[in-house]
């Protein structure tokens, strides 16, 4: 099983109301790709909601292998809602490791 979890940081320019309205949108969007892309085993998106802290937004992901996680990562649909997102982020950060 191949994790991919990635951490995202709003840009320090984006209102509150646009940071929830594009978190829950990334959210949404990202919890329904298994429909469209199948061979996603779980996803999860969590938004932080301990202002401490400094990423805002995590995903949490698993596949069967990291050939999986490179094809999610360039399919249409995930693209689609990622783009969405990645207009607001300052920052985002990556790990995939095996389990």
């Amino acid at each position: 099983m191949t994790n991919h979890i990635v951490m995202f940081k709003f840009r320090d320019d984006v209102a509150e109301a646009q940071r929830a309205e594009a978190a829950a949108a990334f959210k949404s969007g990202i919890e329904a790709l298994p429909s469209t892309i199948p061979f996603i085993r779980s996803v999860k998106v969590g938004i932080n909601i301990n202002p401490a802290e400094h990423w805002d937004i995590c995903l949490t992901s698993s596949f069967d292998s990291l050939d999986e996680v490179k094809a999610y990562s360039i399919h249409p649909a995930h693209k689609a809602v990622a783009s969405a997102l990645m207009v607001f982020i300052a920052e985002r950060a990556c790990v995939d490791f095996e389990s």
